[in-house]
């Protein structure tokens, strides 16, 4: 009876420990992708940043008031995910984190009464959907996967590395700059969220460190590029994307984080599909991204504050661009 009840206590410390966990990546799921949008607004208005260059490069992102307050935000939202990590599964983790792209543009429409597409509303209700169905799935337990070996790990993020240089050079031919260097800055940042949760699981070795900060100060940086040759939404909604997606694909073969039995695994894996689908119907679509190329693209005088394309002003803009553009007025 005792051990019984031993069991149901640890039970209940477990299912605290997850909801606090899922509550905390939702807040940092939020500032993060803010933190995107108030970064574009700034690294859209600097002289060009090159990897050539790395030390003047990070000179003029410091310099930028703008960019430092998003840079913060991102940071605090990525101290959250960090112990979000460490409390539970990182599928979980990174699903919350997936539908809080929906939760965000969401709130952005509503507090700066913003007209939503319907691709964007689809994708909006589809990502909340998917929360819905993955908390209904915590009633079959939240049990974290075994340790991944060393060899499998830096397979792994050696792939990652190929995979984000491979997406900035052959990449951009296809994709257009803004896109390829929104998929390398969503590997990368991937990457970086596995590493993390190898540090937070015991392997907190000097190299692991390392790794983490490899991998998200490059994923920084490649993003900041990519907010020079894209629009906000087409560079960081394409970088959220990968950073949500590759770590549940992690967890599953990596981490073999187990699934829970029955019907509410099934109901774990809707969820899982449904904040990856709404993440992209809110992704723009490439047809409404003309800017992004390959190199950084010039800034015309009659580019406007905000976060959308440097474009004429009597251009249509997108639903997605209005959201972007309003979140930086409602910052403002």
């Amino acid at each position: 009876m005792a051990q019984g009840g031993r069991h149901g206590e640890a039970r209940d410390t477990v299912a605290a420990q997850t909801a606090l966990a899922l509550g905390l990546t939702l807040v940092s799921a939020c500032l993060i992708n803010w933190g995107y949008l108030t970064e574009h607004a700034a690294a859209s208005r600097l002289p060009p940043l090159s990897p050539r260059r790395p030390l003047r490069s990070l000179g003029l992102l410091l310099a930028s008031r703008r960019w430092l307050v998003g840079f913060g935000a991102e940071t605090v939202g990525f101290g959250l995910y960090v112990v979000a990590v460490a409390l539970a599964p990182l599928a979980l983790v990174q699903a919350v984190a997936a539908g809080g792209i929906g939760v965000l543009a969401f709130l952005v429409s509503k507090t700066t009464d913003t007209r939503l597409a319907r691709r964007e509303t689809f994708g909006i209700a589809v990502a909340i959907g998917g929360l819905a169905l993955l908390a209904v799935s915590l009633a079959g337990g939240t049990e974290h996967g075994t340790a991944a070996g060393w060899i499998s790990i830096s397979m792994w993020l050696g792939a990652s590395v190929a995979a984000a240089a491979l997406a900035v050079t052959s990449g951009a031919a296809f994709l257009g700059g803004g896109a390829a260097f929104g998929v390398a800055a969503g590997i990368l940042f991937a990457a970086g969220d596995v590493s993390t949760k190898v540090m937070v699981e015991g392997g907190g070795h000097a190299v692991v460190a390392a790794a983490v900060i490899g991998f998200y100060g490059a994923g920084t940086i490649v993003l900041q590029m990519g907010f020079q040759r894209g629009r906000a939404l087409t560079t960081a909604g394409i970088a959220t994307l990968g950073t949500n997606a590759i770590p549940i694909a992690a967890a599953m073969t990596l981490f073999a984080e187990p699934l829970p039995a029955g019907l509410l695994g099934g109901v774990r894996v809707a969820a899982f599909a449904a904040v990856i689908v709404g993440a992209v119907a809110l992704a723009p679509q490439h047809g409404g991204a003309p800017h992004d190329s390959g190199a950084p693209r010039s800034r015309p005088r009659h580019v406007r504050d905000g976060l959308g394309p440097a474009a004429d002003p009597s251009a249509p803009e997108s639903g997605s661009s209005r959201i972007a553009g309003q979140a930086q007025r409602f910052r403002g």
